[in-house]
């Protein structure tokens, strides 16, 4: 009966839960810019890897090393985009 369990699902949704109410906590509680927007920062990318592992499931096929260079290859594009952009309208560079 254990084997039918979704545990891993199920765990990953209640730290889902935790990362939303930690993100959620960000507006209800008086905190600088800055330390908001980290705490933002980390938790969306924390969530966004949550989802793709555990319930989008990346790493259960045989092709999981395409995935995931796949993905990584998209997160050093969005990273450069991001800080392209912010280095020439923001930062005057």
């Amino acid at each position: 009966m254990s084997q039918l369990f979704p545990m891993k699902q199920v765990l990953g949704f209640v730290f889902s839960l935790l990362l939303t109410t930690v993100a959620l906590a960000v507006y209800f509680l008086d905190m600088s810019f800055a330390a908001g927007m980290t705490i933002l920062l980390v938790t969306a990318f924390i969530q966004a890897g949550l989802q793709l592992v555990v319930f989008m499931h990346a790493g259960e096929t045989k092709d999981k090393g395409a995935i995931y260079t796949n993905v990584f290859y998209g997160l050093i594009i969005a990273l450069v985009t991001v800080f392209g952009t912010l280095l020439a309208m923001v930062w005057d560079m």
